[in-house]
Order: C-alpha cells, then structure tokens, then sequence
C-alpha cells in the first residue's frame, strides 16, 4: 500500500505541475508510471489519469480565467474543433498498420521545454492583438483541427501540441496560451475518461484512482497560482526546465 500512494504522490504531483504550468496532459505522466510501477492496465492507466485531469484542468483554468489569462471565445471554437477531428484522426489510424509513435509526446515536450528556455514568449504578437474576431475564429479552426488529425493519429500530445500551436502559430502570450490550452484540456479529459471507462466497463481499484485525482488536482493548483504571479521571464524559464526534465526522465524510463 505504501508502494502504490509514493508512485500516485509522485506521479499526481508530476501531472499537476506538468497540468497547472504547461496545460500538459496527465496521461503523459501518471499513466506511464502506473503502468510501470503497479502493472496497472494500459488501458486503464490511461483513464485514470485523465479522470485525474479533468479537476486538474478545470481548477487550472479557472485561476487562469480570475488572473484574464484565458481566451474563452476561441478556446470554444478551437475546443469544437479538436474534438471532431481527433475522431477523424483516431479513424485514420485505425486503417493503417500500428507504428512505433509512442514516443512522440516526450520528445516534443523536450522540443517544447527547449523552445522556452532559449527563445521565450515574453508578449503576444502584435498580428494577433490586432487580428479580427473572424479571422481568429478561422485560425482556431484550422489550428484545432491539426491538433486533433494529430493527436488521433498518434494518440497523445493534446496539450503540448495546442500550447506550441496558441504561441508559435496564433501568436499568444505565454499565460493566456497556457490558460486556454489548460480550458481545453478540461473537456477533452472528459471526454476521453468517460469513453475509456464505458469500454474498459469499470476500474479495478478506485483507492489508485482517487489519490492520482486528489494529487493532480494539489499540484495543479499550486502550480497555476504561482504562473499566475510569476514574471513573463520566470514563468518561460521553469516551464521550460519542467518540461525538459520531465521529458528526458520519461525517455530514460522508456528508452534506456
């Protein structure tokens, strides 16, 4: 018993900081590990840490929203079109023959990491302060549909792959980026955590379940009230350590 609260402590907290900060989806953190350390079911391992995700991300959100670092009007727009075309993405896959992609989410969250470290966000682009709401909407259209074509054909990097696409494509500054990232992340969560539990039928052991939710949800608060405050600066500087060293501990886990 002691075994199982010291790998859902660390992975919790490990997805909350990744969740709070970076808008990083939990099932790159807690389902590895679960998989790993418990010989949880894959599959099940994944919908325990996006059940632990949804309160994470939506309490994330939240402070995100109180601090206005969130973009609610094209976060919907963009959230609608995630969701459709992940399932075109997941059909897509479905018809070609399995590929060894798994690692695609630890070495973008390492790409990503890098990005911060050594070309920060410091302000939005000024194309996007002044952009129209049409063409806004346009863009979180295309955006989100190349998110979700990814993400369904690959099968993971949700919230890393919209973080990259709010501030390398549509020109958001770091916080609000991070913010409406982590506001759809929310129901994607839902989403996801719901279709995994009706098709697994059930979850085999809820005391894992409720403490990866109890630890994602501490860590993502704590970690989303310090962003918040923190400098453009500083907020660029540890997302972008955070990520790397969570990225390369993943890869050595995985590959090593």
């Amino acid at each position: 018993m002691l075994a199982k609260i010291i790998v859902c402590l660390i992975a919790g907290a490990g997805a909350g900081f990744g969740t709070g900060l970076a808008g990083l989806s939990a099932a790159a953190v807690i389902a590895p590990m679960l998989v790993t350390f418990l010989h949880v079911n894959a599959y099940e391992a994944v919908g325990i840490a996006l059940s632990s995700d949804v309160l994470a991300s939506a309490v994330s959100a939240y402070t995100y929203k109180k601090n206005k670092n969130l973009d609610v009007r094209n976060g919907l727009v963009m959230l609608a079109s995630v969701l459709v075309f992940t399932l075109v993405g997941s059909y897509l896959a479905s018809l070609l023959p399995q590929t060894a992609m798994g690692g695609f989410s630890m070495f973008m969250t390492l790409f990503a990491g890098l990005k911060f470290i050594f070309r920060p966000v410091m302000e939005a682009r000024e194309s996007n302060k002044n952009r129209s709401k049409q063409k806004a909407a346009v863009q979180s259209i295309v955006c989100g549909a190349a998110v979700g074509l990814i993400c369904g054909f690959v099968g993971a990097g949700g919230g890393m792959m919209m973080l990259l696409v709010l501030v390398s494509v549509l020109g958001y500054e770091l916080k609000t980026a991070v913010g409406t990232s982590v506001f759809i992340m929310t129901f994607t969560a839902l989403t996801g955590a719901i279709s995994h539990f009706v098709i697994e039928g059930g979850i085999s052991d809820y005391s894992i379940l409720i403490m990866c939710i109890i630890f994602t949800l501490i860590g993502a608060m704590i970690t989303a009230k310090f962003a918040n405050k923190a400098s453009p600066r500083v907020m660029n500087r540890t997302l972008g350590f955070g990520l790397a060293i969570m990225s390369v501990a993943m890869i050595i886990v995985n590959y090593i």
